[in-house]
């Protein structure tokens, strides 16, 4: 097995640390240095400020469950696209997007961007 066949086994682990809000078990998928962008929102650079930037996202959700529907790898690249429902406090939910394009420096996360409007998580 190669190190990008290890990688795509592991999204569903990946998946469920991000549906579980466990910022700490998802940074452990990132290199170091990894970089991180979600949406339009700045890159964040190095696993500190990645779990710094995800815990203030988390912070204005309830939850969150990913739906996967499609992985492709080419090279060191994995695209994984699908749908996203999100719990908002108010304990109404919405389903969205995305697509996460990951770049992997052996098994773990180099560069990791989602791609995604996020916007209508906080429409009224």
């Amino acid at each position: 097995m190669t190190a990008i066949d290890s990688a795509i086994a592991r999204l569903d682990d990946l998946f469920a640390a991000i549906d579980a809000k466990d910022t700490g078990r998802f940074v452990g998928f990132l290199t170091d240095e990894a970089s991180f962008r979600f949406g339009s929102a700045p890159t964040v650079q190095g696993q500190e400020a990645i779990h710094e930037a995800v815990d203030g996202f988390f912070s204005t959700i309830a939850g969150l469950c990913h739906d996967p529907a499609r992985v492709v790898a080419a090279g060191d690249a994995v695209v994984c696209e699908g749908e996203v429902t999100y719990t908002r406090h108010d304990a109404t939910k919405i389903k969205l997007p995305f697509t996460n394009v990951l770049e992997f420096d052996g098994e773990l996360i180099s560069r990791y961007k989602i791609y995604m409007d996020i916007g209508p998580l906080y429409d009224p």
